[in-house]
């Protein structure tokens, strides 16, 4: 489960911004079991929900491409060639766009490097309160020329919370590794692989490096709609995704219905084009296909995927303007999903954007940020929890609308 993140030098994030999630243990009681432990046994407590509010252009969808950022570098830095740019931007002003740019996430973990994203099993006494972080710095005159300055993995052992540095990269590529990490015996097949723009878990895992490949398995399980840009899957995949996974399509049956969309059932159906949906509804005596439906519902089944599979691995779901997907009223829903520990079983977290600021109604201080820029275009974040005399009652959405917390529109 993640609990920081800090970005530097990203898209409109020029400052190091640190959205900090462990909250106060005075506000556990009081949270509504909206906040999760990091891990079991843990004392500290984290959001599972993770909004971002603020007006067009403010910076929200940049702060959650610098975690899909991350997730595809560990996952797929090592497939891209030597000589391709890595897709992320510095801030384009005459000075920063030299300047280093600085990632770094914070995550609960198993109390024994070795299980790293592994299952645990019931053999296994396996706690997740050790902490760990991993962070990377890139260089280089410009982004064409990135180049990984620094890259390393620190454990603080939960035992003696002392800093164990599980490994470390330098700007020459020379990669020094604790015990912990069980590099031995891959060190001399890495010195001939790895490569400036390559990750060294994406690298090490290619050879089957165990705690790397665990790694980059787990950062497999961050689900986005966001690298570069905003994505959207064509209506022909969707449909093979639910094909493929029965179990989804009947979960995803089983919402609609509670839900209320009018819609008494959705299953695929095979085409000459390949296979589609085939929707039915209440009082008709026939079903629709998926071009009929209103836009709200044919958004809310393609986005339903990302929320199935990351409450079902325990992952992140990053979904940029996620109301713009579902109408407001379904939204206090999936976010009950999140907060369901029965539902949520596997303490999956959802970071979003939003402009629905009615949402705010929604949430507890935890689990809300703004962000929004100063005259020079530089995005700054912040946590409604980091704003003095914010009490736990206070009507979030008529003050955030009446000016009080900022990240409004400046009109006029």
């Amino acid at each position: 489960m993640l609990y920081r993140l800090s970005i530097e030098n990203f898209y409109s994030i020029r400052e190091t911004q640190v959205i900090e999630l462990i909250a106060g243990k005075s506000v556990i009681k009081e949270d509504g079991g909206r906040l999760f432990p990091l891990g079991p046994g843990c004392d500290d407590h984290a959001p599972t929900v993770v909004s971002f509010f603020g007006p067009n252009a403010s910076g929200k969808s940049n702060v959650l491409r610098a975690l899909s950022f991350l997730s595809w570098f560990i996952v797929h830095s090592f497939t891209v060639a030597p000589d391709n740019i890595l897709p992320f931007q510095r801030f384009q002003d005459a000075t920063s766009k030299n300047e280093p740019t600085r990632l770094a996430v914070w995550f609960a973990g198993p109390n024994e490097p070795g299980e790293l994203g592994r299952e645990p099993n019931e053999n296994s006494a396996r706690q997740s309160c050790s902490m760990y972080s991993y962070e990377v710095e890139f260089g280089g005159p410009s982004n064409a020329g990135a180049v990984i300055l620094s890259e390393s993995l620190k454990y603080w052992p939960r035992e003696t919370k002392r800093q164990v540095s599980l490994f470390r990269r330098d700007d020459s590529g020379r990669v020094k590794a604790h015990k912990s990490f069980e590099l031995s015996g891959y060190q001399s097949a890495l010195e001939k692989i790895i490569r400036p723009n390559a990750s060294v878990i994406s690298t090490l895992a290619q050879i089957k490096h165990g705690i790397s490949t665990h790694l980059r398995i787990a950062a497999l399980h961050v689900y986005t709609n966001i690298l570069i840009e905003k994505s959207e899957l064509d209506e022909t995949v969707i449909a093979n995704l639910y094909l493929q996974d029965p179990q989804m399509l009947n979960a995803l049956n089983e919402q609609i219905g509670r839900i209320d969309l009018g819609i008494d059932n959705v299953q695929i159906a095979s085409g000459p084009s390949g296979p589609f949906f085939s929707i039915s509804h209440t009082g008709l005596d026939r079903p629709l296909n998926m071009i009929f439906e209103s836009h709200g519902t044919r958004q809310f089944i393609k986005v339903f995927p990302l929320l199935f599979a990351v409450l079902s691995t325990g992952g992140i779901a990053l979904i940029d303007e996620l109301d713009h997907a579902v109408h407001p009223l379904v939204m206090p829903e999936i976010l009950r999903w999140f907060h369901d520990k029965e539902l949520n079983s596997r303490s999956a977290q959802l970071w979003l954007t939003s402009q629905n600021a009615s949402l705010l109604e929604e949430l507890v201080k935890e689990e809300i940020f703004f962000c929004e820029k100063d005259d020079l275009g530089c995005t700054s974040v912040f946590g409604l929890q980091q704003i003095q005399s914010v009490r736990r009652n206070d009507n979030f959405y008529r003050k955030y609308l009446s000016g009080a917390y900022g990240a409004i529109p400046r009109l006029g």
